[in-house]
């Protein structure tokens, strides 16, 4: 990117960044979930969303320094030096063990238990841990595996989540097994997720808490903090140095999340921080609709900058604030005219001695709209900031949740993608109007935070094998019966935890 040399060149280094990029987002939260310990993954999983909060606003400053001091050409600096970082996580992958979920998958035991036991204050951890992992596993799966392990998941494999239930359909050998799932297409693959209820379950929490994630309006706030500023009426320059010091509020509404998430678990945090993100989106919308209301009345107004393209109010030009909506039009002493930056056309309209307002207008309530962006992105930080990452890491059956995990991933992005392409749009007084943008995603907020008080489990201290087992019904069993002498050593492996609302 820092050599690009046209157009063509910078988006297909745009293009192969956000590929990378996408990769990241994906595969580290699963890796971190699953070679960390239980009563600390979700501190581990929520710092990687810290780290990438501080990358933000540290490359928003250093961004800011190159605009400043080398306005032509700091930009390929600015994306050059993007490297680095990517250099030095580079070199400190290489020395990381892999995935011990990921090496049972392979057959690798041995190596799946010494790296358990590397990972773990106790060797009885690991071998417990390893075991968990087997019972889990899908029956293609299931390779140098001891007398007993096999007693176990022969019984419990057709009431296990993610696993495959049906006898008849599996292959008979464990290598042709594994050449027919080597085999599977991506579809196939897909449809067998998609008709797993509990795993169904799961992907529906866990891609409607990203898209929620989106959908709340964080990035919004984090792409346009510097224009919603301007819609407050500030002038461009403190505009720009507000929103670079507004984001350390989401650092440390996640650094917050950190210190919580083991204490009081996901879903208090969850739900406390969309319940304060619904109370700071509506007080943002007020504030920019008190700015509108109580600037400078209208008392006439050129015909141009009379009225103006409307959906939900009448577009007619009765404030300043309207006046400086239209583009061309500005206002003083009570008149909204044509003119420019440097005042009116018609000098005639604006004596001297009166201040000419062009694209902002005098807002005492201005301190309101910066209060309410610090409150939303210190409450979105606390849960929705980087628990959503956290829970779908969690959530998944070793079978499906390289898949189940790239859905929800693509689902995050998607939804980034529709907000950050539609809010300045929607926040335009043609369509909703700034105030009526915000009321939309608190309205979205409120009703993710009612969903989730039904769906979403508390996963706080359980393995990933023991969460997996919260998205199970009774009916899912209906048709299939244990054999009385192996009940008691199934049950052992299948007590759900405590009762959890989750998904139906």
């Amino acid at each position: 990117l820092a050599f690009c040399w046209d157009y063509k060149s910078l988006v297909l280094g745009r293009i192969i960044v956000g590929i990378g990029i996408g990769i990241a987002s994906l595969t580290t939260p699963i890796y971190i979930a699953e070679v960390a310990m239980p009563k600390i993954r979700g501190q581990l999983v929520t710092v990687n969303a810290l780290l990438v909060t501080v990358g933000q606003f540290i490359s928003g400053m250093v961004d800011g320094i190159f605009d400043k001091y080398m306005p032509d050409s700091g930009w390929r600096y600015m994306l050059g030096l993007a490297a680095v970082p990517s250099i030095v996580m580079f070199w400190g992958f290489l020395g990381l063990p892999e995935s011990p979920r990921w090496l049972a998958m392979q057959g690798k035991n041995e190596e799946a238990l010494a790296v358990l036991k590397s990972i773990r204050e106790t060797d009885e951890e690991a071998d417990n841990e390893l075991c968990e992992v087997k019972v889990s596993l899908p029956p293609s799966r299931q390779r140098h595996l001891t007398d007993g392990d096999v007693s176990i998941i022969s019984d419990s494999r057709n009431y296990d989540y993610g696993i495959d239930r049906e006898d008849e359909d599996e292959p008979n050998n464990v290598f042709d097994a594994e050449s027919h799932e080597r085999n599977e297409s991506f579809f196939k693959k897909m449809l067998e997720m998609l008709m797993d209820a509990p795993t169904r379950r799961a992907l529906v929490l866990g891609c409607g808490i990203m898209l929620l994630q989106q959908l709340s309006g964080i990035n919004t706030v984090m792409y346009y903090a510097a224009s919603i500023y301007e819609m407050s009426q500030f002038d461009e320059l403190t505009s720009v140095w507000l929103a670079g010091f507004t984001a350390l509020a989401q650092v440390v509404g996640i650094a917050l999340s950190i210190y919580l998430v083991e204490r009081t678990g996901r879903r208090t945090l969850v739900l406390t921080s969309l319940a304060l993100v619904t109370c700071s989106l509506f007080g943002l919308g007020a504030s920019f609709y008190l700015s509108r209301v109580t600037s400078q009345t209208v008392m006439q107004a050129n015909e141009a900058c009379s009225s103006q393209p409307a959906m939900v109010w009448n577009g007619k030009t009765s404030y300043c604030y309207d006046c400086a909506e239209i583009s061309g039009c500005g206002f003083c002493g009570g008149t909204c005219t044509l003119g420019n930056s440097s005042g009116p056309f018609d000098t005639k309209q604006c004596e001297d001695s009166i201040d000419w307002n062009y694209e902002a207008c005098r807002n005492p309530f201005g301190y309101l709209s910066v209060f309410f962006m610090v409150f939303y992105l210190l409450a979105f930080g606390i849960g929705m900031g980087g628990l959503t990452w956290t829970i779908n890491s969690e959530i998944y059956p070793l079978k499906f949740r390289s898949l189940a995990g790239s859905l929800s991933t693509a689902t995050n992005w998607i939804g980034n993608l529709i907000v950050s392409a539609t809010f300045l749009s929607i926040s335009s007084a043609r369509v909703l109007t700034s105030y009526g943008a915000f009321w939309l995603y608190g309205l979205v907020a409120m009703s993710g935070m009612i969903w989730l008080s039904f769906c979403l489990p508390e996963t706080k201290g359980l393995s990933l094998e023991e969460i997996e087992k919260l998205f199970r019904r009774e009916r899912d069993r209906e048709g299939y019966t244990i054999p009385t002498e192996n009940r008691t050593l199934v049950q052992e492996f299948q007590d759900l935890t405590p009762a959890n609302s989750v998904v139906t």
